[in-house]
Formats: structure tokens, sequence, C-alpha cells
């Protein structure tokens, strides 16, 4: 079965879906259902790959000293 074929639906805030209306006729899109996955699928993309990267563990007591040095927290 193709993904595509593969549809669920969400209840969406009104006023969501009318700001998603409103745009519609500045967009080349059809529906705001098109709409809304389109953006969603951006937003996701840029969440998850974002994810992906690493990052280095954090010592709290050298983030502390550090903030302590910078006149951030009080001694």
């Amino acid at each position: 079965m193709d993904q595509r074929d593969d549809r669920r639906s969400l209840d969406l805030p009104g006023e969501v879906v009318d700001r998603v209306e409103r745009r519609l006729p500045r967009t080349d899109f059809e529906t705001p259902a098109a709409y809304v996955t389109y953006v969603m699928r951006e937003v996701l993309y840029y969440v998850e790959s974002e994810a992906d990267e690493e990052f280095e563990p954090v010592d709290e007591a050298d983030v502390k000293d550090r903030l302590r040095s910078l006149g951030y927290l009080d001694e």
C-alpha cells in the first residue's frame, strides 16, 4: 500500500483552520489539508534533523562555574 493511501484524521482548533483557509489563496495549494500536510512535513523534517545532531554531554558543575564567572549566579 502506498503511504499516500494511508490517511488518518486529526482534529484541529477552528482558529488554526481559519488561518490556513485565509492563507490558501496566497499559496499553490488547493485544499487546507494539502497545505497543512506540506507544513507539517517541513516542520517535522527540521525537528527530526535537528534532533539527530550529536550533542556533547555537559557537566552541570562546569556550567554553574561558567555562569558564576560571568556574573549570572551569586557566589
